[in-house]
């Protein structure tokens, strides 16, 4: 679906990243605007001439952050949009750092172009993505990580099973399609597990569930 009024900005301090990205933007999602930015000072900056951004992508090692702390700043300038850190850091500590401060998305540099569109489209469909190597890696089946690892004996079996389609990363209508519900009957089972879990979003949920892991 073409985004035509869409804004994006894309911070990153390669160009050819940028250069890769853009295209994407543009080509396949249709977003009508992308700005760029190499720092996360000249991110900033453009959020300040520009603070209609429906689209955040930010490199997780710029030359001027500290890692997943400095997100935290970009996340309050834009509340209302979607944000994904791109990396290539695969470690569970900066996935779990990013997700802590609220970003929707973390995008492993080392991500084939179709993987990136496949995430990028979720993202901006209103889900989480963390690639399920990074989800998985050390853990138990979702389900079994709901009970065992994090006490949510509250969960029925049915939210359990939409709790591990979230973790694979699947939108809401995505989940619906899996487990043969409504969209909405999805969303009311989504609104129980961030209840019983003390959350308010997928991210969230990734997060609590990786860090029990640990």
């Amino acid at each position: 679906m073409e985004r035509p009024q869409a804004r994006a900005l894309l911070i990153d301090d390669h160009e050819l990243v940028r250069n890769a990205i853009h295209r994407l933007l543009t080509d396949v999602f249709g977003i009508g605007t992308v700005i760029e930015a190499d720092s996360l000072a000249a991110g900033l900056a453009r959020i300040v001439e520009a603070p209609s951004i429906d689209l955040l992508i930010v490199d997780l090692n710029l030359p001027d952050t500290d890692g997943p702390e400095s997100l935290a700043a970009l996340v309050d300038a834009l509340p209302d949009a979607r944000i994904a850190v791109i990396s290539s850091s695969v470690q569970r500590e900066d996935v779990l750092g990013c997700l802590a401060v609220g970003v929707d998305g973390y995008l492993p540099k080392e991500l084939s172009t179709a993987e990136l569109v496949q995430a990028l489209g979720i993202i901006l469909d209103g889900g989480s993505y963390v690639p399920r190597n990074l989800t998985r890696q050390g853990a138990t089946p979702a389900a079994k990580i709901t009970h065992k690892h994090v006490g949510l004996d509250g969960l029925t079996p049915r939210q359990a099973d939409v709790l591990d389609q979230l973790l694979l990363g699947k939108t809401t209508k995505e989940i619906a399609c899996a487990l043969d519900l409504a969209e909405g009957t999805v969303k009311i089972h989504l609104a129980a597990i961030y209840r019983v879990m003390g959350v308010h979003s997928r991210a969230e949920v990734i997060a609590t569930l990786m860090a029990a892991t640990n």
